[in-house]
Formats: C-alpha cells, sequence, structure tokens
C-alpha cells in the first residue's frame, strides 16, 4: 500500500544497437512507422487516455489496447520507460515488455490470416506519463477495423488491492524493485471480475492513497481524491476528456485500507476525527459518482478490513438518503494467502475474490 509520487524522470528509453532477438520470434527494431492520423481509430480502448492524435498518452495500471490484424506479424509503438506491459495475440500472452522506452517492438513468424492483439499496462507509475503509438502490421499484412466495445462497462476505484500490487511475487519479501516486476493490474481482481461478466473496465487504483488520509500518514497535502478525476496523474489540474463513450452501469469503490493503518506521531487525527471525516468524505464521493454517471448507474462500497463497519455505515445512510443504487459489499478474507508483495492479496486471493465479487455483482446487474 505505499505510494511513490513525483513527477516523471527524462529520457526516451535506451533503443538496442541493432535488432535483437528476445522470444518466441519477437525483436526490437530501430525503425519506427510513419504515424497515421487518429491513431486510435485502431484500437479499442475503455481506460483513460488522453487522444494527441498520432498517439495516446496514458498513467492508470491496466489501461488496456485491443486491435485485430491481418498477416504474419505485427509492429506495438509504445514509449514509456516506467511501466511494464503484456502483448497478447489471439489471446496469449506473447511477452512482457519491461520499461520498454521509445520503441517498436515486433511480433513476427505468427500464421497467416487475421489475429487480435491485446497490450494492457501492468503497474501503477503515478510519477510518470506513457505514450502508445498503436500497431503497425508487417510487410503484406494490414491493421484490421478495431473491435467493438462490449455492452457491460465496470469501473474499479481503489488502492493497492485494485492495482493488483505485488500479486504475482509468490513472497511477502519484496524491494522496490521486486514490486514494480511483480505487480500485475491485468491479473487484479478487478480486471478478472470484468472478464468473468464479459465487461470493459477501468483500473482507477493508486497504490498507499485513501480517502482522507494515506498510509502511514505520508503526504498529508494530497488523497486519492486528489487524483480522480485526472488522465494523466503526474500533470496537476489535468481533467481526463470522456470521450462520451464511458458510462459504466457499475462503480466499485474500495478506499479505506490507507486511512485506517496504525496513526503515527504528530498526525492531527484522532481515531473518532478521523472515522468521521472519512465517512463524510466517503458519503460525498459517492454523491459526485452518482452526479456523474446518473441515477441508473450501481455503485458498490467495499469494506475491507477496518474500514469494514464505516463503509456500512455510509451505504446505510445513503439508502436512508433515498439512494438505494448503492450497495455494500464486504470482502471475505478467509481463504486468502496474502502472499503477494508487502503482505498484499496474491494472484491466487485475486482469483478467490473475483469468484465472489462477479457473483454478487451477476446479482444486482442481472448479468
Amino acid at each position: 500500500m505505499t505510494f511513490s509520487g513525483g513527477k516523471p524522470k527524462p529520457g526516451r528509453g535506451t533503443r538496442p544497437a541493432a535488432p535483437a532477438t528476445v522470444d518466441g520470434g519477437s525483436r526490437y527494431e530501430l525503425r519506427r512507422p510513419v504515424p497515421v492520423k487518429g491513431v486510435s481509430e485502431q484500437f479499442h480502448i475503455a481506460g483513460r487516455v488522453k487522444d494527441l492524435g498520432k498517439t495516446v498518452q496514458f498513467s492508470w495500471p491496466g489501461v488496456y489496447f485491443e486491435g485485430r490484424f491481418r498477416g504474419t506479424g505485427l509492429g506495438v509503438v509504445l514509449d514509456c520507460a516506467a511501466a511494464d506491459y503484456d502483448v497478447q495475440v489471439d489471446g496469449v500472452t506473447v511477452v512482457t515488455l519491461v520499461m520498454p522506452g521509445d520503441t517498436t517492438h515486433w511480433i513476427n513468424g505468427l500464421r497467416e490470416g487475421e489475429h487480435t492483439v491485446r497490450v494492457v499496462k501492468r503497474n501503477d507509475t503515478p510519477g510518470g506519463t506513457s505514450t502508445f503509438g498503436g500497431f503497425v502490421a508487417a510487410s503484406g499484412g494490414a491493421v484490421l477495423s478495431k473491435p467493438a466495445p462490449r455492452d457491460r462497462r465496470i469501473e474499479f476505484i481503489g488502492d493497492s488491492i485494485t492495482v493488483g500490487y505485488g500479486n504475482v511475487s509468490g513472497t511477502r519479501d519484496c524491494n522496490p524493485e521486486q514490486v514494480k516486476r511483480n505487480t500485475n493490474a491485468d491479473l487484479s481482481h478487478g480486471a478478472l471480475t470484468a472478464r468473468q461478466l464479459d465487461a470493459d473496465y477501468q483500473l482507477n487504483g493508486l497504490s498507499g492513497l485513501g480517502m482522507v488520509r494515506n498510509v502511514a500518514g505520508i503526504v498529508p497535502d494530497i488523497t486519492y481524491r486528489t487524483y480522480y478525476d485526472r488522465a494523466l496523474l503526474n500533470v496537476d489540474d489535468d481533467v481526463w476528456q470522456n470521450p462520451g463513450t464511458w458510462h459504466p452501469q457499475i462503480v466499485v469503490v474500495n478506499l479505506g485500507s490507507n486511512d485506517f493503518t496504525d496513526l503515527t506521531p504528530g498526525e492531527p487525527w484522532t481515531p473518532v476525527s478521523l472515522a468521521a471525516a472519512y465517512r463524510t468524505a466517503y458519503g460525498e464521493f459517492l454523491g459526485t459518482l452518482r452526479t456523474r454517471y446518473g441515477a441508473d448507474t450501481i455503485l458498490v462500497a467495499v469494506g475491507f478490513d477496518r474500514n469494514a463497519e464505516h463503509v456500512r455505515q455510509v451505504v446505510e445512510a445513503c439508502n436512508d438518503g433515498g439512494d438505494s443504487g448503492v450497495h455494500y459489499w464486504f470482502l471475505d478474507q478467509s481463504g486468502l494467502d496474502f502472499l503477494g508483495c508487502d503482505g498484499h492479496t496474491s494472484a491466487h486471493d485475486d482469483r478467490v475474490i473475483a469468484d465472489r465479487l462477479a457473483t454478487f455483482l451477476r446479482s444486482l446487474a442481472g448479468w
């Protein structure tokens, strides 16, 4: 539940001196395709991006790009020295790109024919901005029209548990570098839940931040709510411009694990004042979501660990105030091993949580 803030570091990554075989016929090449106008027309996306025409920029974890192409190879155009990415062809991960820098990564040796491709950002990098430049087909092939969006949409709002912090590590003992390499938002419980329900999704998660207080009282001048409206997390006053395609039927909020970590000397809170401020802010945040997405959107507030009773009270107050579309869901810890980095939920735990949460959301939405 840690947070690394700050501004992005300069630099565009280091390219290899010559094409280098990586695995399965994949390689990096120095040449770059000529950018096309309206590159976002190549791919489907549900996550928050800033569309610059020839490229898109993004910061949140789990942002994914889905496309279609014909031929035996495909280039993936990225400029990111901060995050890791899985590239999936026809539903199978063919390569993981670790902080790829400014490059076109080629996937070659595929069978001739039509294929699907999916590129997904694995980890949270709030201090950096990532750039995606779309796809380029190998000689003789073509990038095809993008896949249609899914009819169902879920937005997940939360902290490190939502991100999938260190979930594939297999151990609680991780240094910062191991946390980065072993965080896989595509295997987080939110991503798995959405796939079970055949839904597009956003993972708007930030490790270490809370509703009114952050883990161990760090950076007290900001909270999760400081960043929620942004597309680019490290750009002050940035506001995500919804292209009009994102209207979730369900929003799941899981914030509070960091708020209720042990108080440290010198903090202005008492247990009573913290709880009261948390409940007030949580209710206001749900009100903001209700105004933004309308009466038809189901809001789910997750009770987890020390925040559970406070969240339940917030939901009860919303219901008493006439909003029956707000629901409480208790994240049951039974059967979880917490073998992710620093005692976070593991990939096993994420599967268990997803099974339970998908069942609950299905009952609410009738999916």
